[in-house]
């Protein structure tokens, strides 16, 4: 994906009229290759022609043919409610159709946005393989709509659901998200933003406060960062003031994590859409991005010297480094790129706001209860 600006941001796809035939056409690929999804519009409106087909159109027939014979009371009137329900199984059917071929448009215009932009699009992918903190929630996890580039880095725009629960209880979650390949392993930070925020963090995950790390400048207004203990002075090298001052200019709205070799950007709305406004927004907040993440590629950990010494000799003493003629310079051995074991997830910890909002609701609730027993 080349760095999108308003120059190469071609957004016509999105918006611009199709060919319904065109649209067929791609609709049958996907099914051929396996990656055609039925959303929920596409599934109700298979449910309600199949019980319509079965039940309710040889119903409505009988009805109309005793009615129109005279053998039902109250002549044509009693038609009447009949009718009412015909007409609100057509238009079930309309609807749901409407929402089917509205999707399967949706998938065109990605494709053909995708192509325009130097990137490709897959409609579906079950259970991606992404170390992301929403990727490991819950089941039925699928991302939808993805829009990849390879260059000058791999980036991957997408929608993400899960389901928690199960039975009545069962929630499905969404989420958007950018995803982006770096150079280098880094440790586990997150900037949960508050601009997105409701009753505290809206993000599925919490952490301990003692990973908390207050940053200099306006940066805590926007960005509460949390990096693993032990690692302050690593996220201090990594959010120098241009790098904070890029994220809260074009990123103040999006949870953010770095991850492994990843960088993730979250909204709790779509990111693979048909809106041109989003992907300018989220195009901007990459481009911004790219070009301060080469000085990331050399950051190194230097708990991973720590953990491999110098080999012993088989006289048990340490070999001394410096004597191999092959061996670099005293002061020069750089670690590898990764991450020690310490760093390379954060501690996660637990949010009582909601458990004391419910405890506190009981107690309302069953006050009330108790105040209109005694009256």
């Amino acid at each position: 994906m080349t760095p999108p600006t308003q120059a190469t941001f071609d957004a016509r796809p999105l918006t611009e009229p199709v060919d319904p035939r065109a649209v067929r056409a791609f609709a049958a690929e996907l099914r051929a290759r396996g990656t055609a999804t039925m959303n929920a519009g596409a599934i109700i409106a298979v449910v309600v022609i199949a019980l319509s087909a079965v039940i309710m159109v040889p119903v409505l027939v009988s009805v109309m043919v005793a009615v129109l014979s005279g053998s039902v009371s109250g002549g044509r009137g009693g038609l009447i409610p009949f009718a009412l329900i015909g007409v609100a199984a057509v238009l079930g059917i309309v609807l749901s159709l409407a929402g089917w071929r509205r999707a399967r448009t949706t998938r065109y215009r990605l494709n053909r946005f995708a192509q325009a932009n130097g990137m490709t699009y897959e409609a579906r992918i079950a259970d991606p393989p992404l170390p992301g903190m929403v990727f490991g929630i819950g089941r039925s996890r699928a991302s939808t709509d993805v829009v990849r580039g390879t260059t000058p880095r791999f980036a991957e725009f997408g929608n993400f659901q899960y389901t928690t629960g199960s039975g009545k209880n069962s929630t499905t979650h969404n989420w958007g998200y950018v995803a982006v390949k770096l150079d280098v392993p880094l440790p586990n930070i997150v900037l949960d933003a508050k601009g997105n925020n409701s009753f505290g963090s809206n993000l599925p995950a919490a952490f301990r406060k003692a990973q908390r790390l207050s940053l200099e400048g306006d940066f805590d207004r926007y960005f509460d960062l949390y990096c693993p203990e032990g690692y302050e002075s690593d996220a201090l090298y990594l959010f120098t003031p241009d790098i904070m001052a890029r994220f809260i200019d074009n990123a103040a709205e999006l949870d953010v994590e770095i991850v492994d070799d990843w960088l993730f950007l979250y909204t709790q709305r779509k990111a693979s859409t048909l809106d041109p406004a989003t992907w300018a927004w989220l195009f901007g907040a990459v481009g911004a991005l790219l070009v301060k993440l080469d000085q990331w590629a050399r950051w190194r950990d230097e708990r991973l010297l720590v953990a491999n010494p110098p080999l012993a000799s088989s006289a048990g003493q340490a070999r001394d480094a410096t004597a191999l003629p092959f061996a670099a310079p005293a002061g020069m051995l750089t670690p590898p790129p990764g991450v020690a074991h310490e760093g390379r997830r954060l501690s996660r910890g637990f949010r009582w706001v909601p458990i004391v909002v419910a405890v506190v609701f009981g107690v309302v609730w069953i006050a009330l209860q108790a105040i209109g027993s005694m009256h």
